[in-house]
């Protein structure tokens, strides 16, 4: 197989782009660099197609070592035909590649091989051919032998049937046909072991569908109940079809003696060893492609997540609402510094909703708070109307928000959090981050394993080392899409920075403390451990505000430093140019960009980001996202009439819908067949992302169930 060539079909791009990046990658590239730095080279391949590359480099490359090791295996076997050999270098898939390897593969003792053992395989190969002219007990009997345990003619025919039965099911031609015909026909059923139980399962408790037609979400729901024992679930073949093809191709002769031997061989070989096999493939696939659809909604909700606007220079109190042991309250400044911490008790048991309202009234006017983030936990709905009620009784111009909590917990017993607040205790901590992730999202969400933050479905039912790579890839995008601040960054942050690993990131924080500010980009060369190659892969994604040279403050890499001064130059502009606030009209100016680009000694590619950059330093990608819905009043489900017309905040993206926070407590679901009108929706995201802010219309309430569905079809 031409890997490259391979690449550039699966993914519609040319040739030279495929062998430019594979280069970039092999030379030790990160994807964030080669996205953002070697666009002249990969033709301005984005992030996203850079990375389906990279993963199926990694895929493919594995198939052709596999392929090399069986070629191996089989000719050591004296067993490798031309015709053999060409079948396993066309193959396309592991799955493929198993399928031929399967009857060369070592055995473990089965039925077959005891029954050659005990030299049964003659009198197989006298069924298979078909030839005799005298009934097969007959045949048999030459084969009795005590010595081998062989001492009745229907055991030397039930051995002769397992050998039959195993190199039917051993047949690569055989299979790939029945696994084809199996998913192309079949119906996956689930049934209920017990159908009084009430679980989330019930529209599975009586279910089938086809297989070609089934969802990947149900996939992992018929997976989740199956594994929790309240689920059987079954794949329903063709049968009859594939028996009569299997009789097809192995009865080749109208034998009276052989007919029957043949087509109760041919059913073994089927139930017992290839439908088992077959169906667990069928659905080893059909979960994987249901997980790889998962991780997908998953990176992309958590992408909007994490691209979020921070809500910048304001100080905010953070509120983590609890009932029995009091809402933990901190006040952060605008730099996320922490002021001051408490605990108040405005909830049941305690109820002490005065002394609550008056130290928060307290709070807001000793610090200047201006917003308050209530996370969305437990008592999250009680701290919402306190919060309501007493900005009513202040008159004040303070707003709230309420903030996915998810992780918070997590973070706050964590190894970082204890290092970051050492004197603090875990609502404390939780407080802080509730505060922090509305100044900068991204800054404290890096901080919680990306599984913990809550904006996917079933991520703890799949593959949790592909879950961790793809979400790890989003961080790692999402964090150099905006860039870091080199004097305020946390380790946490900068371990994802191209190029920077946990040590480096720890030995930054290290050099920082114990030399001050960074001023200029090139002291990250003094760092311990940071090379040449880690210097070139993460410099253009550190930012240094004020610092010697205005060009550390942008996204411009240090090798076109001298091509921007150059340009600065020719246009009559110097660097302190750009300290003021940038050079606004800049492209207007480059009339000509191929010329100017050849001038410079650099790609057109690069002058233009290089200009974008020059007329806004330091822009971050995140202030194009939809603001946080800040409210002053609460709204409560009894509140909500059919027909009210709504604005929302998308919490959570899944393959059937997506869930809408309207300010009560329990976020409504807009199914995909509610999102729009316009256009058939095959997925959600192709129409919404988490966080944005949208229109929506009740459609109906169920307080018992705490169901809300609404619709975007206005």
């Amino acid at each position: 197989m031409d890997i490259l060539k391979q690449l550039r079909d699966e993914l519609g791009i040319k040739l030279e782009q495929v062998e430019a990046t594979v280069k970039l990658i092999d030379e030790g590239n990160t994807i964030p660099f080669i996205a953002r730095y070697r666009k002249e080279v990969t033709g301005s391949l984005n992030d996203e197609v850079l990375r389906n590359l990279h993963e199926r480099l990694l895929y493919l490359r594995n198939l052709e070592d596999k392929k090399a090791s069986v070629l191996s295996s089989i000719e050591e076997q004296g067993k490798l035909t031309e015709e053999l050999k060409n079948q396993i270098l066309a193959a396309t898939t592991l799955v493929v590649v198993e399928d031929l390897y399967r009857p060369y593969r070592p055995k473990r003792r089965t039925r077959a091989t005891i029954a050659k053992e005990k030299g049964l395989e003659p009198l197989a190969n006298i069924i298979l051919l078909q030839m005799t002219n005298q009934p097969i007990e007959k045949e048999a009997a030459a084969f009795l032998s005590e010595e081998k345990e062989v001492v009745t003619v229907e055991e030397a025919i039930a051995g002769a049937m397992d050998i039959i039965a195993e190199s039917i099911s051993d047949e690569a031609d055989y299979r790939i046909h029945i696994r084809k015909v199996t998913f192309d026909e079949g119906i996956i059923a689930s049934t209920c072991k017990d159908e009084k139980a009430e679980s989330v399962y019930e529209m599975y408790y009586n279910f089938e569908e086809k297989l070609t037609k089934l969802a990947g979400h149900r996939v992992l729901a018929l997976n989740r109940g199956e594994n929790e024992k309240i689920l059987t679930v079954k794949i329903m073949a063709p049968e009859d079809k594939i028996l009569l093809y299997l009789q097809t191709k192995t009865i080749t002769r109208d034998n009276p003696y052989t007919n029957d031997i043949l087509k109760s061989t041919i059913e073994d070989s089927y139930k017992r060893l290839i439908a088992p096999a077959i169906e667990r493939e069928i659905r080893n696939d059909l979960t994987e492609k249901a997980e790889d659809g998962a991780i997908k909604v998953f990176g992309k909700n958590l992408e909007q997540l994490l691209m979020q606007p921070p809500i910048v220079g304001q100080v905010v109190l953070g509120w983590d609402p609890a009932f029995r042991t009091g809402c933990k309250l901190a006040v952060v400044d605008g730099t996320g510094k922490v002021l001051d911490t408490m605990v108040i008790y405005p909830t049941a048991p305690q109820n002490k909703v005065d002394e609550a309202k008056k130290k928060v009234s307290e709070l807001i006017k000793k610090y200047g708070i201006s917003v308050i983030s209530i996370g969305n936990g437990t008592a999250s709905r009680e701290s919402e109307l306190i919060v309501a009620d007493l900005l009513k009784e202040m008159h004040s111009h303070v707003q709230y928000v309420i903030v996915n909590e998810a992780g918070a917990s997590v973070y706050s017993a964590s190894k970082l959090a204890t290092e970051e607040f050492p004197n603090f205790d875990v609502g404390q901590r939780s407080a802080a981050s509730i505060a922090r992730r509305l100044q900068d999202p991204l800054a404290e969400l890096v901080k919680i394993d990306p599984k913990s933050i809550g904006v996917g479905q079933y991520q703890h039912d799949m593959n949790q080392k592909k879950l961790s790579e793809a979400l790890t890839g989003v961080v790692e995008d999402c964090v150099n899409k905006v860039g870091v601040d080199l004097n305020t960054a946390s380790a946490s942050l900068l371990e994802y920075i191209s190029g920077i690993s946990k040590v480096i990131a720890k030995n930054i924080v290290s050099y920082r403390e114990e030399n001050g500010r960074f001023t200029n980009r090139s002291q990250l060369l003094k760092v311990a451990k940071l090379g040449p190659k880690a210097f070139e892969q993460c410099a253009g994604f550190m930012r240094i505000q004020d610092g010697k040279n205005p060009l550390d403050a942008t996204s411009v890499h240090p090798e076109s430093y001298e091509a921007a001064t150059n340009l600065l130059n020719k246009l009559n502009f110097t660097l302190t140019d750009l300290k003021t606030g940038g050079l606004v009209n800049l492209s207007k100016l480059v009339k000509d960009k191929k010329a100017m680009a050849d001038n410079l000694g650099i790609g057109e590619i690069t002058l233009i980001d290089i200009i974008k950059e020059l007329e806004k330093p330091g822009r971050d990608p995140r202030d194009e996202m939809p603001k946080p819905i800040l409210r002053t009043d609460v709204l409560e489900m009894k509140d909500l009439t059919e027909g009210m017309l709504l604005k929302g905040t998308v919490r959570n993206v899944i393959d059937f819908g997506a869930f809408v926070d309207i300010g009560v407590h329990q976020d409504g679901l807009v199914h995909i067949s509610q999102l729009t009108d316009k256009k058939f929706v095959k997925h959600p995201l192709d129409v919404v992302s988490v966080g944005d802010v949208v229109d929506v219309k009740v459609m109906s309430v169920d307080a018992a169930k705490k169901r809300i569905q609404l619709t975007m079809i206005l």
